[in-house]
């Protein structure tokens, strides 16, 4: 009797990570493909789900697929949509309606941070737990609510966009359209500005400034600071 696995989906500005993920939380593949934020979400779904059709391939045998879930910038949980996400060029989508083009298993979407907020309850750090936050960190900045054992989703899905809270009415543009968000702060994009600030307003000696802009990461910054 083959195992059921659902996918699941987390995409990100820079990167979609996917897996196969067993009933009890075990991810039995992982693997992640490039998200090209400058195009649409149908060029990224349509990437992405024949890479999935190929890795899947070598476990057809042994596990059949019974599902998809998708955590998303912006994605709302009631609209089945994802709503100008402020990393990625898509505009307003119903992206479940893109993932039928390519799958005909049952789907569903919620906000990524959200998506992070239920695996923490159920397998993860929050298991046991009736009320807490997850942060996510990632080229934004995100948050997920749990109240009384309940994900938080507001009146309208978009309830705790901690990434979004204004820090500094006066500070960086967001993506979002408005100033100062924390995300424009605190976030692998947001840290990456900050060097760039202070590489242009100091003289401060740094192995950084042999790195351009575009080839920066947040991954360099931190063994900087470690260093």
């Amino acid at each position: 009797m083959k195992k059921k696995v659902a996918i699941g989906i987390d995409v990100g500005g820079t990167n979609t990570v996917f897996g196969f993920v067993y009933e009890v939380g075990q991810c039995v593949h992982e693997s992640s493909i490039l998200t090209h934020a400058d195009q649409d979400a149908d060029q990224l779904f349509r990437r992405l789900f024949k890479k999935i059709d190929d890795d899947f391939k070598k476990y057809s045998t042994d596990y059949e697929l019974i599902g998809i879930g998708i955590g998303a910038p912006n994605a709302n949980y009631y609209k089945e949509t994802d709503e100008l996400p402020p990393n990625l060029n898509w505009g307003i989508v119903n992206v479940l309606e893109i993932v039928n083009e390519y799958s005909s298993l049952p789907s569903a979407i919620t906000n990524d941070a959200n998506a992070a907020a239920i695996g923490e309850m159920i397998f993860g750090a929050a298991k046991g737990m009736k009320d807490f936050v997850v942060i996510t960190l990632g080229t934004g900045l995100g948050s997920g609510i749990v109240v009384n054992g309940e994900l938080v989703y507001g009146a309208d899905g978009f309830a705790g966009e901690i990434g979004h809270t204004i820090s500094d009415p006066n500070g960086r543009e967001c993506g979002c359209g408005r100033k100062g968000c924390l995300e424009t702060y605190a976030s692998a994009s947001g840290i990456r500005h900050t060097v760039y600030e202070l590489i242009g307003t100091t003289i401060m000696p740094s192995k950084l400034r042999n790195i351009s802009y575009n080839q920066l990461t947040a991954k360099d910054i931190a063994d900087a600071a470690n260093r």
